[in-house]
């Protein structure tokens, strides 16, 4: 019973999978009904239910698939043309199958529902649908022939293009048979023969039945064979390992920063491999967790298809990134607000066949779906090429509905407006139906998305489309986050929000902190920046020390300057839900255990800007304020260093990974190029006062180093200066092509002459040297070994 029991099992899992990859290739053959590949993938699907159901004894499910596999075999035989009528019914027939399918999971029964209403009504379509015959066919008589020029030859070649050419190419192929005898057995097939092309060639003895089985194994090579490369793993099970693959990582923070403390050699070079496989093992058990968007994206087409049918519209879904991956909590959780955002864009945004002709559009819409990865989080993109939003028509709504006065609502910015449609109860519907109108869902899927760290946004051209944006996690497990302290509390700062930091000498001189009508403001390269205090927040002792510490983070595509006491570091955190007691404070996402034991509490970036009331007119206004200040000379973000002798060079700051700061005596070397280990790596030195010839005061032995590292292409090199000065946004409208070694000229940045370094060509140059000291250490090597060879 119990082995009974597991075949069961494994046949619901194996259906319901393969009913999931139905409705998507369904929607897809009404597109393409002449699509050979898509036919004979639904039909052997449905087949494959029909079988094992009919061995389990099911016998309401065999009989709906065996109708249904029956009209599937006059479409792939190509004696039928498929309708949209046909496409319904199969896709009826789906979701019966679904159900029944639940019914058992449920009960191990069946059910008691009466399904032959649709078995009736595919049967009838056998029978009544039009054939290829009746729809390519010109009017009866003498001169249809002569109107069609078509020849026996003409029309036996037409007949190899149904569903058995396939088979008869590759019987030729493998020289089981010639194409005469192919002919002919396709000949025999349209005067009525109902035989498959195979059992005519069989029976009449040009060939074997194991010829023809080789073909047929043949012809399904190339098919989707995921199940002989993978296995199902249950759930549970890879929630259990990502949870020990935390306290693994736990349990490592707290060796690394012991073992931090002491002066022992092999102590370090253990930790360091435990290091190196604690986070290929993280990587591994996370990548397992991981899957395609196109899980969730394969059951749309789905319902646009149904939603359009019943809308009278007509919709193309177009998909881009179908492999994007995320994690398998973060995708469940996206699934219905992505469905929700899906059905909103054809019910509202694309306009019917009529409406979008009389303005000069196609009557088929087209939703383009999305998704990428950008800077550690996933986008996903719905874009529709619909009517568009009209901000005044949200105005007006809003007022009519009570939750704004017109006064409020005249003040609103435009993407202020658009942004109304998020609202609790608010809803453009004409009429109330069962589509949309009720003004609940939208507000729920800003919600659902903001709760696991995500956000979302709307940019709409009236007349043109809408297009909704989506930014989420890649995962909720394990993410990198910048720990700070708050009146001697650690607190954890995912980086998905971190844009920079930032450092005020209470005591230096330099930009201050400034009051605007009572909110503290920050002047960032031009641009005011609000401030928001942690100690104010957590209604902490409000207390200053000589200097103050403003992490830049982004809530909602708004920037503000959160004031910490001290920057920590930053570690790989596991996320730990919080207790029961906590829940309802709702400026915590989590909590997680540092490396020495202690518990730091995780900051929710999107709930702290909403309590610190950061109001979303300062967004508008720095918006404006950045397109007025873009002109048509060449802006850069730059990260602005100092030499020994008082030059100021400049780096890309796209191409800076990290800041930091490294005991001289730490240093090594590699040939003549300095290098230090770094992160699990050794990482090159490349000492800018060298490059540009700057000659100051000597470092000593106990000196820290200021140490800019920079990427390109996968590769790292650390440009070791004397200071770092300041992050700037810059236009460069005075330029010169002098330098001493930047390879990209100068410029005036903050009044000063700056050389510009191209950490391209550095890195790249780093790199030919490292190659060709590789290359001198292998010719010693195979030298020495030559001339033991000779000695000998």
């Amino acid at each position: 019973m119990d082995e009974m029991d597991e075949i069961v099992q494994e046949f619901l899992v194996e259906s319901h999978e393969n009913l999931d990859q139905l409705d998507h290739d369904l929607v897809e053959l009404e597109q393409d009904p002449a699509s050979r590949a898509l036919l004979s993938s639904i039909f052997r699907t449905i087949h494959t239910i029909k079988g094992t159901s009919g061995f389990l004894a099911f016998s309401q499910l065999e009989s709906v698939t065996h109708v249904g596999e029956s009209l599937l075999s006059r479409l792939r035989d190509g004696a039928l043309q498929l309708t949209p009528d046909m496409t319904s019914a199969l896709l009826a027939m789906v979701d019966t199958v679904r159900a029944l399918l639940g019914d058992i999971e449920r009960t191990g029964q069946e059910g008691s529902d009466d399904h032959s209403e649709l078995i009736a009504v595919l049967t009838a379509l056998q029978e009544t649908a039009p054939t290829l015959q009746e729809t390519d066919a010109e009017p009866s008589g003498p001169a249809a022939g002569t109107a069609t020029g078509a020849t026996a030859e003409e029309t036996t070649a037409a007949a190899v293009t149904t569903s058995d050419r396939l088979l008869g190419e590759l019987l030729v192929g493998q020289g089981a048979v010639s194409e005469d005898e192919v002919t002919l057995a396709l000949a025999a097939q349209e005067v009525g023969d109902d035989r498959r092309i195979g059992e005519i060639l069989v029976n009449v003895g040009d060939t074997t039945p194991e010829a023809v089985a080789q073909a047929l194994d043949s012809q399904h090579e190339g098919r989707r064979s995921a199940a002989d490369s993978t296995i199902r793993v249950d759930v549970d099970l890879l929630d259990t390992l990502m949870n020990l693959v935390g306290e693994l990582v736990l349990t490592r923070n707290q060796i690394v920063q012991r073992a931090a403390t002491r002066q022992d050699p092999d102590l370090l070079r253990t930790t360091h491999r435990l290091n190196l496989i604690a986070g290929e093992l993280q990587e591994g058990v996370m990548r397992t967790r991981m899957q395609a968007i196109d899980t969730v994206w394969s059951k749309l087409p789905r319902v646009v298809r149904d939603l359009s049918v019943q809308l009278g519209k007509q919709v193309r879904v177009h998909m881009e990134g179908r492999d994007t991956e995320l994690d398998k909590t973060i995708l469940e959780s996206v699934k219905d607000p992505l469905t929700h955002l899906v059905r909103n864009s054809v019910d509202h945004g694309i306009e019917a066949p009529d409406v979008r002709r009389a303005q000069g559009k196609p009557a088929e819409g087209t939703l383009t779906l999305r998704a990428f990865h950008e800077g550690g989080q996933v986008n996903i993109e719905i874009c529709d090429d619909g009517a568009g939003i009209d901000p005044a028509k949200l105005r007006d709504r809003a007022v009519s509905r009570g939750l704004m006065s017109a006064e409020a609502a005249a003040r609103l910015t435009e993407r202020e407006a658009l942004n109304l449609i998020f609202a609790p109860g608010f809803s453009t519907a004409e009429k109330v139906t069962n589509v949309s109108g009720r003004g609940v869902g939208m507000d729920v899927v800003k919600t659902n998305i903001e709760k696991i760290g995500g956000l979302v946004d709307v940019h709409s051209v009236l007349g043109a489309g809408t297009t909704i944006r989506v930014k989420i996690p890649l995962t909720l497990a394990i993410i990198p986050a910048l720990v700070v302290s708050a009146d001697g509390r650690r607190y954890a700062i995912p980086q998905v929000s971190l844009l920079e930091l930032l450092r005020l000498d209470a005591a230096g001189g330099g930009p201050r902190v400034e009051t605007i009508h009572g909110t503290p403001v920050y002047r960032l390269r031009g641009q005011l920046l609000p401030l928001v205090s942690l100690r104010q927040q957590l209604g902490l002792d409000d207390g200053a020390g000589d200097a103050t510490y403003i992490a830049v983070l982004q809530a909602d595509d708004r920037q503000f300057g959160l004031v910490v006491d001290d920057i920590r570091d930053t570690e790989e955190i596991v996320v730990k839900p919080l207790g029961g007691l906590l829940r309802h404070i709702d400026v915590y996402a989590g909590a997680t255990i540092m490396g020495d034991g202690e518990v730091a509490l995780i900051l929710d970036t999107m709930a702290l800007a909403q309590h610190a009331g950061v109001v979303s007119e300062a967004s508008g206004r720095q918006e404006t304020a950045e397109a007025a200040q873009t002109t048509s000379a060449e802006r850069a973000h730059l990260l602005l260093t100092g030499l020994s002798d008082g030059r100021q060079v400049a780096l890309p700051l796209d191409a800076v990974d990290r800041l930091e700061e490294i005991p001289a005596d730490r240093v090594e070397r590699i040939g003549g190029q300095e290098v230090v280990q770094y992160r699990g790596r050794v990482l090159p030195l490349v000492r800018l006062d060298a490059v540009y010839g700057a000659h100051g005061e000597e470092s000593t032995g106990g000196d820290l180093l200021q140490v800019v590292v920079c990427g390109h292409e996968g590769a790292l090199v650390g440009f070791v200066v004397r200071s770092i000065l300041d992050i700037v946004d810059a236009e460069l409208d005075v330029r010169s092509v002098l330098d001493s070694g930047g390879r990209l000229g100068s410029a005036v940045v903050s009044g000063s002459v700056t050389e510009l370094v191209d950490v391209a060509h550095a890195v790249g140059a780093l790199g030919d040297l490292l190659r060709a000291q590789a290359r001198a250490v292998q010719d010693q090597q195979t030298g020495h070994l030559s001339s033991e060879h000779v000695a000998v």
